[in-house]
């Protein structure tokens, strides 16, 4: 008598959860839509919503419900606008260089290679409530037009602020059916450089106080601090960033998103 095999107990223990059922052509099909979508659950480290974006429309056809557990948002409220706007400001010049590597990436590929490629970026973006978390951002090419253009874009959102909130975006073409992957992809400046802040978080929050209109003793009061420790670092605010005043200070953190 031949001993009885683990994968034999497996499958009597499989037996005993399960019941017959004969699958008809219309439930398999249904069955592949079903196992498509929880894929996509299986795969993404973290929670996530997904859309499809219309290139042409400049607008979302669609927004899973799955984006108010991630930024606390509801599909009706996102904008294309307001969407961009959670990008950390820092960020925002990374989003706009990647973009533009992005499209001359995709431009040399032929419509026929489109397909076998997905984009994928990690940036910082706000929630409702003002935090921020990381967001691990991925997106392909949904449809084409005649020509050969991308009409509509599907991508994912996943957030991956569990992981590290920190740290410079990176940029990466992933691909797919043999095609090779290029991953930390270093994209040319567009209209405006990316530029490392020379100030400090505590400085960052006094600048930003300072825009908001305080004094520099409403600044202490709000902060918890003495009054001697903000006109101190306000004065190496201006000594690090050579400017002379601190309306030149805030014209310069602004256009070089130090805030």
């Amino acid at each position: 008598m031949q001993p009885i095999q683990p994968i034999d107990i497996a499958k009597g223990i499989w037996k005993t959860h399960s019941s017959v059922q004969i699958h008809t052509s219309e439930e398999k099909a249904r069955l592949a839509i079903e196992l498509s979508n929880r894929l996509v659950h299986f795969f993404q480290p973290g929670d996530f919503y997904y859309y499809l974006f219309n290139v042409s429309t400049l607008q979302f056809d669609f927004i899973s419900p799955g984006i108010e557990k991630v930024l606390g948002y509801t599909p009706e409220e996102i904008t294309l606008d307001l969407l961009f706007s959670l990008f950390h400001p820092e960020d925002q010049r990374y989003y706009v260089n990647y973009e533009n590597e992005v499209g001359k990436f995709l431009q040399s590929l032929g419509p026929e290679r489109i397909f076998k490629y997905k984009i994928r970026m990690d940036l910082r973006m706000r929630r409702k409530d003002g935090s921020y978390t990381r967001i691990l951002y991925q997106t392909m090419a949904f449809d084409l037009n005649d020509n050969g253009q991308i009409v509509r874009a599907f991508g994912v959102h996943t957030d991956i602020g569990f992981l590290n909130i920190e740290g410079t975006p990176t940029l990466s073409f992933i691909g797919f059916d043999g095609e090779p992957s290029y991953t930390n992809v270093q994209a040319s400046e567009v209209l405006i450089p990316i530029r490392e802040s020379p100030l400090s978080r505590r400085e960052k929050e006094i600048l930003n106080l300072v825009m908001e209109g305080l004094l520099n003793k409403e600044i202490a009061g709000r902060l918890n601090i003495a009054k001697e420790t903000v006109d101190k670092h306000r004065k190496n605010m201006l000594d690090k960033t050579d400017c002379k005043t601190s309306t030149e200070l805030v014209a310069k953190a602004i256009k070089n998103g130090w805030v």
